[in-house]
């Protein structure tokens, strides 16, 4: 563990005061290694916030210990830990101009006026707001004020920076370049990042390492392609990308049946009953005739692909198909077969 990221040891936390309440974080321990972006993921509810929450200081564990840069900050409040914090709602202040909003953090902290000035043209430079210094918080954009927002967390040269649900408030062109912005800005800095968010794409798109929370515990962490490609639980498969969960057996060779389909799994499994979790991406449409039978009962067109709904012994099938030169009708009878890649075969516990 590189000793100037974050540490979690056996860290719980419950509101209230009846202590056989329930837990909104159970004993989780993980680290956020020194210069990486770390993401928190999981639906509402599951723990996250209050996880990041408790990295800033808002929130004190019930029990266990926080650590940052190696350093025991359990009892300290925000102001002793170095951290900077990124909300929903960029907070900037209405009446002052950009350069003053980004400069606010230093100038309470005493800083002298010119070194202020200096620090906050470099952040805003850092975050391409060069020439922005006048401008008014209501003169801009929603994502210029998100780099705003994110030039005032870093003008302060936080140890970590926590970033809270950062992109809901955006359209999804913008959420996509926000998100390629901070993790850039994140990479060229070097700087160590917890960042929460529901979004399973988002948390692909900016993270070194993945923490999926459940119900308050760790379901699985890892890499973004650990994660996607072998998730070691239904809940994980269900929750990482559109996967569809099919019940299935396995032989005593480790074979699974999926109808009439046969998947050999990358991980072994025992015989027994199986799920097999299946990304929309992973079918292929043959002809009829080949592999699982399938009628087409709805279409939709998504501009560089379209999704379709297929009847079939197994239930319904929904498959995302970038073959735009076969269009397939309502009515049409294909095969359905699985591709290597975007399925994976959980163990039922």
């Amino acid at each position: 563990m590189s000793s100037n990221g974050i540490e979690f040891r056996s860290v719980s936390k419950r509101y209230g005061q009846d202590p056989s309440g329930p837990l909104a974080v159970n004993d989780i321990s993980f680290e956020v290694p020194g210069g990486t972006l770390t993401t928190i993921l999981g639906p509402s509810g599951c723990g996250k916030t209050t996880t990041l929450r408790m990295i800033a200081g808002l929130e004190a564990p019930t029990s266990g210990r926080i650590l940052i840069q190696g350093r025991d900050v359990t009892t300290l409040g925000p102001a002793d830990r170095n951290v900077s914090m990124m909300f929903q709602s960029y907070a900037l202040f209405p009446h002052m101009n950009v350069l003053e909003n980004v400069g606010y953090g230093l100038k309470m902290s005493g800083v002298a006026r010119e070194s202020t000035r200096q620090r906050a043209q470099e952040a805003l430079r850092n975050v391409g707001l060069v020439g922005y210094d006048l401008r008014q918080p209501g003169e801009l954009s929603g994502g210029q004020q998100q780099r705003v927002a994110l030039a005032r967390a870093l003008v302060l040269e936080p140890a970590v920076l926590l970033f809270d649900e950062p992109l809901s408030n955006l359209d999804a062109r913008l959420r996509r370049e926000m998100r390629e912005e901070i993790r850039s800005v994140q990479q060229r800095l070097k700087l160590t990042v917890a960042y929460v968010t529901h979004d399973q794409s988002e948390a692909l798109a900016v993270s070194d390492h993945i923490i999926v929370m459940d119900h308050g515990v760790i379901a699985q962490r890892g890499t973004p392609q650990e994660l996607y490609e072998s998730p070691k639980s239904e809940f994980v498969a269900g929750f990482m990308g559109e996967a569809m969960l099919f019940p299935a057996r396995a032989d005593a060779a480790g074979t699974v049946s999926l109808g009439p389909l046969r998947i050999a799994p990358r991980r072994g499994v025992t015989e027994g009953a199986v799920k097999v979790a299946v990304r929309p991406e992973a079918w292929h449409i043959g002809p009829p005739g080949a592999g699982l039978a399938a009628r087409l009962a709805k279409a939709a067109y998504q501009g560089s692909n379209y999704e379709y709904s297929f009847e079939t012994e197994l239930g319904p099938i929904f498959v995302v198909s970038a073959d735009l030169g076969n269009v397939l009708g309502v009515g049409a009878d294909v095969g359905l077969r699985l591709a290597d890649h975007g399925v994976c075969v959980v163990q039922v516990s």
